[in-house]
């Protein structure tokens, strides 16, 4: 294999090996945004996930526009890479991000994480006043329904602040990754979880439709949360809080096109990825990567 086909740079060109990242562009009129939401001051544990923004854009190089499997070229998209939100935690940093997404609500929004406390105010921002019927989907080893503001606490927030728990289904829920109180909320809020050891390769399809049938019940907006973490460790050396077991890189990378080919879905994040504790190779963040190139992928074949 050679660098080209390789995807690597090297100094090299070639026009014949459109990138990824070529598809980014200063033209806010595009219909696909990507943004950067750098969060981090208030995760659990220490994390530099604020680096993370900017690694996957870098990774972006690594990727050519052409699905195999899907005989998809994505490189009719333009995205428009809009502005890192600067200093993203914190009350003020949040108000930054809604306003951010309030100027996004009519693209295909992307974006990168930063800790999971994103999903709030990214989510939340894209709603505004539909928060009432819209929904969510997570793909997350944990319910993320503690109290206060954490990366621990995004879904419990916006609960509390008008999504309908029965509108949330949570996919790869893991064992021994969860309190029983925070089981019990989940169940009380009656959301539906899809727990890691349901997710099979081909049963994909069916996992994602149930989820949106519950995330769309009352025909609102729907946002798709993938912490990064849900991924089996070996996999992802710059999660945290991912555990063995977690889904393969093969399972996360179905479940996003799936999400992406569906038009109820209208913005995803990722997020739980500190990019200064990835491996040499950079395995997680390209995960990142080459799942924004699957999400792509979806969107074009709708």
């Amino acid at each position: 294999m050679n660098a080209v086909e390789n995807g690597s740079v090297n100094n090299m060109e070639d026009p014949l090996w459109p990138r990824i990242s070529d598809l980014l562009t200063a033209d806010q009129n595009a219909s696909v945004a990507l943004i950067g939401v750098p969060a981090h001051e208030t995760s659990i544990s220490p994390t530099n996930a604020h680096t993370t923004p900017a690694a996957v854009r870098f990774a972006l190089k690594k990727y050519s526009t052409y699905s195999w499997t899907y005989d998809t070229d994505v490189s009719q998209f333009n995205i428009y890479d809009a502005p890192d939100v600067d200093s993203p935690d914190h009350a003020e940093g949040e108000q930054r991000v809604f306003t951010a997404m309030e100027t996004l609500r009519s693209k295909t929004v992307i974006a990168i994480g930063g800790d999971n406390s994103i999903t709030y105010s990214v989510a939340k921002g894209l709603w505004g006043d539909r928060i009432a019927t819209a929904g969510l989907v997570t793909v997350d080893a944990h319910h993320d329904l503690r109290d206060g503001k954490s990366n621990g606490s995004p879904v419990q927030r916006l609960i509390e602040s008008g999504l309908p728990g029965k509108n949330i289904a949570q996919i790869g829920i893991a064992d021994f990754s969860n309190s029983p109180a925070y089981a019990r909320r989940a169940r009380e809020h009656q959301i539906t979880v899809i727990p890691r050891d349901a997710v099979k390769l081909d049963h994909l399809q069916d996992i994602v439709q149930r989820a949106l049938s519950v995330a769309g019940a009352d025909g609102g907006p729907i946002h798709v949360d993938i912490d990064v973490d849900v991924c089996d460790r070996s996999v992802v050396p710059a999660c945290p809080a991912a555990a063995p077991g977690g889904l393969s890189a093969q399972e996360l990378r179905k479940l996003v096109y799936l999400f992406g080919s569906d038009p109820r879905v209208g913005s995803i994040d990722f997020t739980e990825v500190d990019a200064q504790a990835d491996s040499a190779d950079a395995r997680t963040v390209r995960l990142v990567a080459v799942c924004i190139a699957e999400f792509l992928a979806g969107v074009q074949n709708r």
